[in-house]
């Protein structure tokens, strides 16, 4: 229950980086909405893999080459999970991005994320 909490804690700290280029892109800069999930994704990525490697699974021990590899496995089907939710989201259900991204986020994060990291990734 422990490593639950911690994974959530780097993952909410991993969501505020990626909501937080998301938003700086999409309404200060007007990019468009898909390209800054991406940017996003990817700057959240950072953030949750080094968190997950150093304070969530404690897995420093693991060599970063294959822990990196393994998570990048993992975050790309991230990024097709968030990125391709948010478009059939806000394009079908008529949401705005930023409500589509905090409904996606969320649902992959609890399930597909954390599972994945836990047992393949840092294990």
């Amino acid at each position: 229950m422990v490593t639950f909490v911690k994974a959530q804690a780097a993952s909410l700290a991993a969501t505020i980086v990626d909501f937080s280029v998301f938003i700086i892109l999409t309404e200060w800069l007007n990019c468009w909405y898909l390209a800054a999930s991406i940017t996003g994704t990817i700057s959240g990525g950072i953030t949750n893999f080094l968190l997950g490697r150093v304070w969530v699974f404690d897995a420093t021990q693991g060599k970063i080459p294959r822990q990196a590899f393994k998570y990048v496995l993992v975050w790309i089907g991230n990024l097709l999970l968030v990125s391709g939710g948010v478009f059939v989201v806000t394009e079908y259900a008529r949401l705005t991005p930023l409500t589509s991204k905090i409904i996606v986020s969320l649902i992959v994060g609890f399930t597909y994320n954390y599972m994945l990291q836990k047992k393949f990734v840092f294990k």
